[in-house]
């Protein structure tokens, strides 16, 4: 959930881009454009679409198995278990020319992990089951505003991502102003801005480099609310605002960054674990430690944020 190593797909040590996902496939991938009838409504996989053969029969398998879950059963933590022990493999978005969309299921990063695992959640809730209609909705997830316009039009900050996919209305931030959310964050973004080397996408590139900064700056002194590591150690009903299935983005104090990793919530025994997509293990699995033990091995985690799927 590193600059080359430090970035996440959307920065997480960016841009999450998080760090995570730069990387090019070890496997080509095709570029396609099929139209499909859903429901009397014409679904166009998106001009620019990166992905295999394997990736659409995976999508179009798993939200067909979602056919069969009841309301109440929890859409991330199905999909998300379905990806377990698939190869954790960074930067993978860094492909083509220009901003593709690219859709890969076969490697995973902490940020398209979780992109992956919430696009398949509201196409199922939406009852929309054909590759284009994910691919629909994970350009809606991944981009501002659900539009894909170049390399700057990616939400790269988890904080820029929270933001957007709040007001598109797909996830709702746990946070209020009480226990467990005691601590603040002061955003003080621009990590991407001043090691833009760090970005295949973004070195040499004055104007991107500026954008970046600009959408940085748009975010300044924003304050963010989250539970501090010290409070990760609660019982369930300490933590009840943490639910299995919510997206868990752990904060950092590393400068220039918000958030270092992602993963979904996952109760085990009574504890709060992490279902990820992990570097460490070089696979998607749920973390054997606790989150608050596994806090205590992070020199740079300063807690989580929660996030709720809507």
């Amino acid at each position: 959930m590193k600059p080359k190593s430090l970035p996440i797909y959307m920065l997480f040590i960016p841009a999450l881009t998080w760090a995570c996902s730069n990387t090019p496939a070890s496997t080509p991938a095709s570029t396609e454009e099929t139209p499909v009838v859903v429901e009397d409504v014409t679904t166009v996989i998106p001009e620019g679409t990166i992905y295999e053969k394997q990736d659409s029969v995976t999508i179009e398998r798993l939200l067909d198995e979602a056919r069969t879950l009841k309301p109440e059963e929890n859409r991330m933590l199905f999909f998300g278990k379905k990806f377990l022990e698939i190869p954790y493999v960074a930067h993978t978005l860094e492909k083509g020319d220009g901003e593709m969309l690219v859709v890969n299921t076969r490697e995973l990063d902490c940020t398209t992990f979780v992109e992956t695992c919430l696009a398949l959640t509201l196409a199922d809730k939406q009852d929309r089951r054909t590759f284009a209609d994910y691919c629909n909705m994970l350009t809606q997830v991944r981009y501002r505003q659900g539009v894909r316009d170049g390399y700057t039009s990616r939400l790269h900050y988890f904080t820029q991502w929270v933001i957007d996919n709040e007001q598109m209305g797909f996830i709702a931030d746990a946070a209020h102003d009480a226990e467990p959310f005691t601590a603040t964050q002061d955003m003080d973004l621009h990590f991407m801005s001043t090691h833009p080397d760090s970005y295949s996408k973004l070195k040499g590139k004055t104007e991107e480099i500026q954008i970046i900064k600009a959408q940085e700056d748009e975010l300044r002194e924003l304050k963010i609310k989250y539970i501090p590591n010290k409070l990760l150690n609660g019982s369930p009903e300490q933590l009840k605002d943490v639910k299995d299935g919510d997206i868990i983005g752990l904060q950092t104090k590393i400068d220039g960054l918000d958030t270092s990793h992602l993963g979904i919530a996952c109760w085990v025994e009574g504890k709060l674990h992490l279902l990820n997509a992990s570097s460490l293990h070089k696979a998607v699995w749920i973390d054997k430690k606790d989150l608050y033990t596994y806090s205590t091995s992070q020199k740079s985690m300063i807690g989580i944020r929660v996030l709720h799927v809507k």
